[in-house]
C-alpha cells in the first residue's frame, strides 16, 4: 500500500499540471491546484493515498527545497538605490520602489498584529505571535510566478510588489526562528542563530571564487554546480538544527548564498527542475492529502475560524492597498494588494513548526491551510482580471542624456517608448527654452557632480553625454561610471587616441560623428543592403539577450516566429558565431535580427523575458 501511495503521488504530480495546461487552468497557481487534488485523494476525500515513511521524507525535502528556491529568487541588487528604479506616477509623485514596499510591510506587520488581537478577543485563537506571522506572510514564489506571466517583474509596479512580497517572506521566517526558539524551551540560545548566519557568510566567501572554476570543468556527469547547490542546503541545514534554528531558514539562506554566487541561467534551470518537478510538488499534495476536513466540518468552532481567517488574510494587506493607492493607478494598486495576500508557502512550513511545538491543534492548523488554500485560488484571480499595463508601468529602461540640441532630440523622438523612458538635462536656459517642449527636460545651474547627483542625473540604466563640449562630455562619462551607471555613451566630435583608450578601458562607449559618417558611407558603397536596413523605416535591426528559457536549448528554425526575422549573428561568451537553423540557442545569448518594425518588436519583447 505504501508503494501504491507513492505511485499515486508521482502519477499526481505528472497529470495536475498536463491536465491544467490542457483545459487552460491558468489563474490558478499549480500548488494550489496540488493542495486541493491532495484533499480528494487523501484523508478528506477518497482516502486512496496513506501517509508513509517514503513520503515523509520526501516531503520534506520538497519543502527544504521550496525555501531554498525561495532564497535564490531574491534579488539582491534591488537593494542597491541605483538600482532602484524610480518612476513618476499618475500623482506626480517620484515611486521609490523600496521605500514603498518597506512602509507596505511595516503596515502589513501593523495589521497582523491588530488582527491577531482580534481573534484572541473573540475566543477563536489565542497564539497572537503565531497568528501575526501568519498573516504578514507573502507566498514570494506565487507572486514572482504572477509577476513574470505580466511581463512587469522589472517594472516600477512589479518592483515595489517584488518587494513587499521579499520582506514577506524572510522577516516573517526570522519571526517564526525567534518563536520557535522561545516555546521549543531554550530561548538562551536564542544567541546561537547568529552562528547561523555565520556559516552563510563563510561558504559564501569560500565559494566565492572556487564557483567560476567549478563551471568551466562541470560535466553532464559531475554537475559540481547542482553539488554545490546541495552542499550548501545540507551543510546550512544540518547548522540550522544545531543551533535550535528552523531547518527552513537554513535552507533560505542556503538559497540566498546560491544566488550571491551569481550561477548560470542553465543551473538555475537544473535546479528548479528538480525542486519543481519532483520534490515540491509531493511536498505539498501530501499537504493536501494530510489535510483532515471532515473533522474541520464537524466542529462549528473550526468552521466558524475558517472564514474569520480568509478575511483576517485579506485584511492583513489592506495597508499596501491604501499605499499603492498613493503611488500607482487605482485599479492596478488594487490588483498588486490582492497579490500580496497570497501566502500558501510560507504558511504551510509554519504551521509544521506550529505543530511540532503544540502550540496549534490539527484542526486549526488545517483551518488555517484552507484559508490559505482559498485566498490563494482568489488572489491571483483578481489581480490577473484587474491589472492592466499603463504607460509608466511600460518603462523598460531609464536613458539620462546630457545635453539639448539639434543632435539629441531626434534620438529622444525615435526612442521606442515602450522599452526606454528618456529624462534631458541642459545648463543651457537658451537650449531649455527652445526645447522644453519636446521632451522630459530639466534645467540645472551647472553639470557639476553635486547638482547632477541633486536631480537624479545618476539613477538612469544608460547615460549618455551628448554635449557640444568634449571634454564636458569626457568628465560626465567618467562621473557617470564612477556613480555605478551600467552603460555609459560618451559623444566625441574630435576624439584623440589617448581619450578614447582611456574611455574603453573604463567601458564607456564612444560616438564618433566622423567614424559614423565614414561608415555608413562604406555600407552604402560595399554593401547597399546593410545600408538600407539601417535607415529603413518600416525595418528594425535589434540587439536581444535571449532570457526567455522557453526559447533557449532549441534550434533557431524551431521558433515559430523564425519566418519573421533575420539572424545577422549572435554574440556567446563574448564571442560571435554565424547562425544556422540547427543553432541551438543558450541562456544569455546575444542575437542581432532584423524584420518589420511590429514583428521585430514582438519578438525582441518575448525573446527578452524573464
Amino acid at each position: 500500500m505504501e508503494q501504491l501511495s507513492l505511485f499515486l503521488v508521482v502519477l499526481l504530480a505528472l497529470v495536475i499540471p498536463i491536465f491544467m495546461a490542457r483545459f487552460k487552468v491558468t489563474n490558478v497557481p499549480t500548488a494550489v491546484a496540488e493542495i486541493i487534488v491532495g484533499i480528494i485523494m487523501g484523508t478528506s476525500g477518497f482516502n486512496l493515498v496513506k501517509i508513509s515513511h517514503d513520503l515523509t521524507f520526501l516531503s520534506n525535502l520538497g519543502v527544504i527545497l521550496l525555501m531554498f528556491l525561495s532564497g535564490m529568487e531574491i534579488d539582491f541588487e534591488l537593494l542597491k538605490r541605483k538600482n532602484n528604479p524610480k518612476t513618476t506616477s499618475h500623482t506626480g509623485q517620484v515611486v521609490d520602489p523600496l521605500k514603498t514596499a518597506t512602509a507596505a510591510f511595516f503596515g502589513i506587520a501593523g495589521m497582523s498584529v491588530i488582527l491577531a488581537f482580534f481573534l484572541k478577543a473573540i475566543g477563536l485563537f489565542g497564539e497572537i505571535y503565531l497568528a501575526s506571522i501568519i498573516f504578514m506572510t507573502i507566498a514570494l514564489g506565487v507572486v514572482i510566478a504572477t509577476l513574470k506571466e505580466k511581463d512587469i517583474l522589472n517594472r516600477p509596479i512589479g518592483q515595489t510588489i517584488l518587494l513587499t512580497a521579499v520582506m514577506g517572506e524572510v522577516i516573517p521566517l526570522l519571526l517564526l526562528t525567534i518563536y520557535a526558539s522561545i516555546n521549543g524551551g531554550d530561548p538562551e540560545k536564542l544567541w546561537l542563530i547568529i552562528l547561523l548566519f555565520v556559516a552563510a557568510i563563510f561558504l559564501l566567501y569560500r565559494f566565492r571564487q572556487p564557483y567560476n572554476w567549478f563551471v568551466k570543468v562541470t560535466k553532464s556527469t559531475t554537475q559540481i554546480d547542482i553539488r554545490l547547490a546541495f552542499f550548501l542546503i545540507f551543510s546550512l541545514v544540518t547548522v540550522a538544527e544545531s543551533v535550535g534554528a528552523e531547518n527552513i531558514l537554513g535552507a533560505f539562506l542556503a538559497g540566498m548564498v546560491m544566488k550571491l554566487l551569481e550561477p548560470s541561467e542553465a543551473t538555475k534551470d537544473k535546479l528548479t527542475s528538480i525542486g519543481y518537478g519532483f520534490f515540491i510538488p509531493i511536498f505539498f499534495i501530501v499537504t493536501g492529502v494530510n489535510l483532515n476536513l471532515r473533522s474541520l466540518f464537524a466542529r462549528p468552532s473550526a468552521l466558524m475560524l475558517l472564514p474569520v481567517l480568509v478575511i483576517c488574510f485579506f485584511l492583513a494587506k489592506l495597508p499596501v492597498v491604501l499605499l499603492y493607492f498613493k503611488k500607482f493607478n487605482r485599479r492596478n494598486a488594487f490588483a498588486g494588494g490582492f497579490l500580496t495576500a497570497t501566502t500558501i508557502t510560507i504558511v504551510l512550513p509554519t504551521l509544521q513548526v506550529a505543530r511540532r511545538l503544540q502550540v496549534i491543534s490539527a484542526v486549526q492548523s488545517d483551518a488555517f491551510i484552507l484559508a490559505a488554500v482559498i485566498v490563494c485560488i482568489v488572489s491571483p484571480i483578481i489581480f490577473n482580471s484587474n491589472f492592466k499595463l499603463t504607460p509608466e508601468d511600460r518603462i523598460k529602461q531609464r536613458v539620462v542624456i546630457i545635453g539639448a540640441n539639434t543632435f539629441t532630440m531626434p534620438v529622444i523622438h525615435d526612442l521606442h517608448s515602450n522599452w526606454y523612458s528618456v529624462k534631458v538635462f541642459t545648463a543651457d536656459p537658451e537650449h531649455y527654452d527652445i526645447f522644453k517642449s519636446r521632451a522630459d527636460l530639466t534645467l540645472l545651474e551647472d553639470l557639476e557632480q553635486d547638482d547632477l547627483l541633486k536631480h537624479g542625473a545618476f539613477n538612469g540604466d544608460i547615460f549618455v553625454a551628448a554635449a557640444h563640449d568634449d571634454k564636458t562630455n569626457y568628465r560626465l562619462g567618467k562621473l557617470a561610471k564612477a556613480n555605478g551607471v551600467a552603460r555609459v555613451i560618451v559623444r566625441l566630435s574630435q576624439p584623440d587616441a589617448d581619450t578614447v583608450k582611456d574611455l574603453e578601458d573604463n567601458e564607456i562607449g564612444v560616438f564618433n560623428f566622423t567614424n559614423v559618417r565614414s561608415a555608413l558611407m562604406r555600407a552604402l558603397i560595399e554593401s547597399p543592403a546593410v545600408y538600407q536596413i539601417m535607415t529603413d523605416t518600416k525595418n528594425v535591426l535589434y540587439s536581444v539577450v535571449v532570457t526567455n528559457t522557453h526559447y533557449t536549448g532549441r534550434h533557431l528554425m524551431d521558433w515559430e516566429f523564425i519566418d519573421k526575422m533575420t539572424v545577422s549573428r549572435i554574440r556567446r561568451d563574448g564571442e560571435w558565431i554565424a547562425p544556422h537553423g540547427s543553432t541551438v540557442i543558450e541562456p544569455g545569448d546575444e542575437l542581432i535580427f532584423s524584420g518589420e518594425f511590429e514583428a521585430a518588436d514582438r519578438i525582441r519583447h518575448i525573446l527578452g523575458k524573464k
